[in-house]
């Protein structure tokens, strides 16, 4: 389906993006550099971008425990919303981060394509919301982003129309290796876990552990954050970084935050705790600390086990209960990273 207006913004084709290809039989660098600075710009267009897609996820998937029906899932080529909408009229929209176009396809096979390169968020807005008024789907979105230093409405904002598909790649890649690790450390536990899953609102991604506690909410408290933290949680994650924390690291928090949390130790020693706010502490290992050791994929695995640690000793949960190692808990088996098919 193609609309034939003029003033619409264009649509491509697959594969007509500019991603970068890597030769074949090359590697892929693990983690590379990312500085905020390099992309800030970027950053910020696609941030919206991504608010605007998230937005009609939030309106129009089912709501389920702790908002997991909101954030982002990844693909093999970007990120992906998940199917929604009416059950006899599903749409899903993905994020193509290699030939960097967005994809709204609908359960019939419909399909409309609009290009990433180009446009600013007005245009984009615009672009995505003719898409789906095409395919019969009319949402109805708070159109203003969420917690970002400009409120500028989405289809009023052509000052954000930065968008170097490289660096967008590149951010995709990186999600993606993070992605399987965080897989790697909620293997571990088999409790209640969240996906692994990239929030939109926030630009970070995360895997929730639970230690079954409720816990008591004030009503007062925002309704996002009563539903978030209705249950006691060990969480781990990944930022790109912001105004305040100008770049990128891994992250654990324990909500609610036990006494004493911040003195406990983490491994390895350049590792931190930091105020995030409200007398709550992250545990934070710097990207680029952590990318340029021997074993980077070790070195964030032990990272976010004694953060976990150290919210599951002080909260008295019962680990030895709730641990899978390697994903397994079959009694008389003897998992092993060789034997479980870990990445």
């Amino acid at each position: 389906m193609t609309r034939t207006a003029q003033d619409d913004p264009p649509r491509t084709e697959p594969g007509t993006g500019t991603a970068p290809v890597v030769p074949p039989g090359a590697e892929l660098e693990l983690f590379p550099a990312m500085p905020l600075e390099d992309w800030r710009a970027t950053k910020d267009t696609f941030h919206r971008f991504a608010q605007i897609v998230g937005k009609i996820r939030l309106a129009c998937s089912v709501r389920r425990n702790h908002w997991w029906n909101v954030p982002f899932h990844l693909t093999g080529r970007g990120l992906t919303t998940r199917p929604m909408g009416d059950p006899a009229a599903q749409f899903c929209v993905d994020f193509d981060l290699c030939s960097h176009q967005v994809r709204v396809d609908r359960m019939d096979g419909a399909q409309i394509q609009i290009p990433l390169i180009g446009q600013s968020v007005a245009t984009f807005h615009d672009a995505v919301f003719a898409a789906l008024a095409d395919l019969g789907v009319h949402p109805d979105i708070w159109d203003v982003p969420f917690d970002l230093d400009d409120a500028t409405p989405f289809a009023d904002d052509t000052r954000h129309a930065d968008y170097d598909p490289a660096l967008i790649t590149r951010y995709w890649r990186i999600l993606s290796q993070v992605a399987a690790v965080l897989e790697r450390h909620a293997a571990d536990f088999c409790g209640k876990t969240s996906p692994v899953h990239h929030f939109w609102h926030t630009f970070d991604l995360a895997v929730t552990r639970f230690t079954g506690r409720h816990v008591p909410v004030s009503a007062n408290a925002d309704p996002v954050t009563r539903e978030a933290y209705s249950q006691e949680v060990i969480s781990a994650g990944f930022w790109f970084g912001d105004d305040e924390r100008p770049w990128p690291a891994f992250y654990s928090y324990t909500a609610p935050e036990p006494a004493g949390l911040a003195d406990q130790p983490l491994w390895p020693d350049w590792a931190h705790w930091t105020e995030s706010g409200g007398g709550s502490h992250l545990a934070v290992l710097k990207y680029d600390d952590a990318r340029t050791t021997d074993d980077p994929v070790g070195t964030v695995l032990r990272f976010l086990d004694t953060a976990y640690t150290a919210g599951a000793h002080l909260t008295q949960g019962d680990t030895d209960d709730l641990t899978s190692p390697h994903g397994v808990t079959d009694p008389y088996a003897h998992p092993t990273p060789e034997t479980t098919d870990t990445p």
